[in-house]
Order: C-alpha cells, then sequence, then structure tokens
C-alpha cells in the first residue's frame, strides 16, 4: 500500500531535544562548531539541548562501537521526557547500527527525529516502522552555520516541526547558498557568514501537470548503503510516492548516479513514482556537475519508457546550505507549469 507514516507531536518552545551521534563522532572531535550549533538550536527555537551518554564520544571510540551508538537511540526515544532528536552530524557508517538497533524502541516511542545525508539510513528505519521522520539539517551542519542560521532554514524548520499546519508552498531561495569550506575549528571562520553564491530558481526537467505523492528519498550514496536490507522500502512504499534525491560532498561522478539509477529501474521503483525531486548539488569546484546529474535522470526515465514523469530540479535540501526541512511521508505537489514545490499535509501533529 502507499506509504502512510505516523506522525510525531510537533515541537514548542521549552522541549527537550537529545542529540545522537549516530555516524561519526563530531562532537567529540570538533566540540567548538557543537557547542556553537547547540547555542543556536536553544537561542533560535527555545529549545533545551539533552547530550547523550556518548553524543560526545571521541570519533575513535565511537566508530569501534556502533552499539554505544544504538544505545544513544534507544535512550533518547525512550525517555518520555524528550520530544524530539535530532542528529549532530552526518558520516558514512550509521547502516552499522543495523544489528544493534531495538525497532520495538522505536516503534512505540514515536517524536520528532531530524537528520540528513548518513542519517538516510535512520530515516529508513523510521520508514519501515511506519513513523515519519524529517530530512533536514544537523547541528554542526545547519544550526552552526557560519554567522548564524540562514533565515530560509529556520522558515523552514519552524514550518515543518513547530505547526500542526500544512508547510504549503516552497518559497523560491533568492539569498543564495554556499558550499564555502571553512576550519571549523577556527572561532574567526566560525563567526564571518559564508560566502553566498547566486541561486538560480527551480526548473521542470521534464513532465507536466501536478504531481503528488508522500515524500520519500535521501542521500544517493547512503540509499546505496540500505539496497537489500531491512530498512530497504519495499515496492508498495514507493506507489505514488515521490522521490526526493540528493548527492553528497563527495559529489559522485554522474556514472555512478547512472548505475544506481538503473538498480531502481530494474527493481520496478521508477514506474511506480508520481515524481522526482532532485537538490541543488554540491558541486565540488565542478560548475558543470549539476547538469550532469539532470541529464542522468532524464536519460534513465527516457530508457525506462518514463519521459513525462515530473522532475523538479534545484532545491534546497542536500548538502548547501540553506537547507529546507522534508517530513517523510508527507504529500507533496509539483506544479510542473510553476515548477514549484508544495508540501500539502503536516509531518507533525
Amino acid at each position: 500500500m502507499p506509504l502512510a507514516l505516523q506522525k510525531p507531536r510537533r515541537l514548542v518552545p521549552g522541549d527537550r531535544i537529545a542529540v545522537v551521534s549516530p555516524s561519526w563522532g563530531g562532537p567529540g572531535t570538533l566540540p567548538q562548531r557543537y557547542a556553537a550549533g547547540k547555542h543556536q538550536l536553544e537561542k533560535t527555537f527555545g529549545l533545551q539541548v539533552v547530550d547523550m551518554p556518548h553524543t560526545l564520544a571521541s570519533a575513535e571510540d565511537l566508530a569501534a562501537h556502533p552499539e554505544w551508538r544504538a544505545a544513544d537511540l534507544h535512550q533518547a526515544f525512550a525517555d518520555l521526557s524528550i520530544a524530539g532528536i535530532f542528529a549532530s552530524i552526518g558520516g558514512d557508517d550509521s547502516i552499522r547500527l543495523l544489528p544493534h538497533l531495538d525497532l520495538d524502541i522505536i516503534r512505540r516511542n514515536p517524536k520528532v527525529f531530524l537528520g540528513f545525508s548518513d542519517t538516510t539510513t535512520i530515516h529508513l528505519a523510521c520508514c519501515a516502522l511506519g513513523l515519519a521522520s524529517f530530512y533536514g539539517p544537523s547541528i554542526m551542519a545547519g544550526f552552526a552555520e557560519n554567522g548564524g542560521m540562514h533565515a530560509y532554514t529556520v522558515d523552514s524548520l519552524r514550518k515543518t516541526l513547530f505547526s500542526p499546519d500544512p508547510p504549503g508552498l516552497v518559497p523560491v531561495n533568492t539569498a543564495g547558498w554556499t558550499t564555502e569550506r571553512t576550519d571549523w575549528s577556527d572561532p574567526v571562520a566560525q563567526a564571518q557568514p559564508r560566502a553566498l553564491n547566486p541561486a538560480a530558481p527551480p526548473k521542470i526537467l521534464q513532465g507536466t501537470g501536478i504531481a503528488r505523492g508522500p515524500l520519500i528519498g535521501g542521500c544517493a550514496e547512503v540509499l546505496e548503503m540500505i539496497k537489500g536490507t531491512a530498512w530497504w522500502p519495499g515496492l508498495d512504499a514507493w506507489d505514488g510516492a515521490i522521490l526526493f534525491y540528493e548527492t553528497s560532498e563527495d559529489a559522485p561522478p554522474d556514472k555512478f548516479i547512472r548505475y544506481w539509477l538503473r538498480n531502481y529501474a530494474a527493481q520496478g521503483i521508477l514506474g511506480r513514482l508520481s515524481g522526482i525531486l532532485l537538490a541543488r548539488p554540491d558541486p565540488l569546484g565542478d560548475p558543470t556537475y549539476q547538469k550532469q546529474l539532470e541529464t542522468v535522470v532524464t536519460d534513465i526515465l527516457a530508457e525506462t519508457g518514463l519521459p513525462n514523469l515530473p522532475v523538479l530540479s534545484g532545491l534546497d535540501f542536500g548538502h548547501t546550505m540553506p537547507m529546507l526541512t522534508l517530513p517523510y511521508g508527507a504529500i507533496a505537489e509539483i506544479d510542473c507549469a510553476n515548477a514549484s514545490l508544495s508540501i500539502t499535509t503536516s509531518g507533525v501533529t
């Protein structure tokens, strides 16, 4: 059956938020960057941050002990005083939590869970349990943005996590975007806003009319790690869905995207979708990178017999800043005539 997920309670100022490190031990490696993110979270949203026992453990210890990371997730979900759980940062091995997670603890305690990139694995674990979660900024990448959070990021978080109303039309980012590399250990750089590039508006690559369906997706490279595991969604979950798809700062070559999407076609996933959303990618110095990805997507859809499947590209939900927060399972609409995205149901109650 089509994706239908249980929604958690919305956040309100004063709520306690647990921060977990399900992948890389960023907080223990760069505590000043982590502290900046916590400060922004508390100052901007009025939330109380609670560190889990291993949130600030060393990167080496967390790498050696995925069971510690799973235990922190268990504790955060089971604690009734905790209203939400935010990832501290991404990484590349949260898939190693799979044999250690007690899914019953998560299933019995639905609450806001936020993160992006490698946190895709935990999102799909929640999805497999029938729980909605939220693809958005982490503490160290988003909340700890140099010079303070982008208004675009803040606005999306407020609409998505704090309001029971549907977020509605996603505004066009006119302020600009950035992937400028800075030294996270440098307090001078931390206080200085990063340079912004001009932001081209989203564009329709193919399709007409309005495509409607529940949101599901994540980081392309991490989705590859999950394929074939217990966390990978069954075919029914893709029926009528809108796939949101983004690449990390590794900027995988377009030929790999071609290989990966051919797998989606072979599984029968592409033919079940209502539409696709592509993020504005981190180009890693190559100004043609976004165009390369767009060409691969339309090529694969053409060879799969889907030349009219709506595809909206250039949205801000990936590894660039500012960043949207997307609620898994919420109904979204792609308006091909206006090259716009609306989220028409809320992700929270």
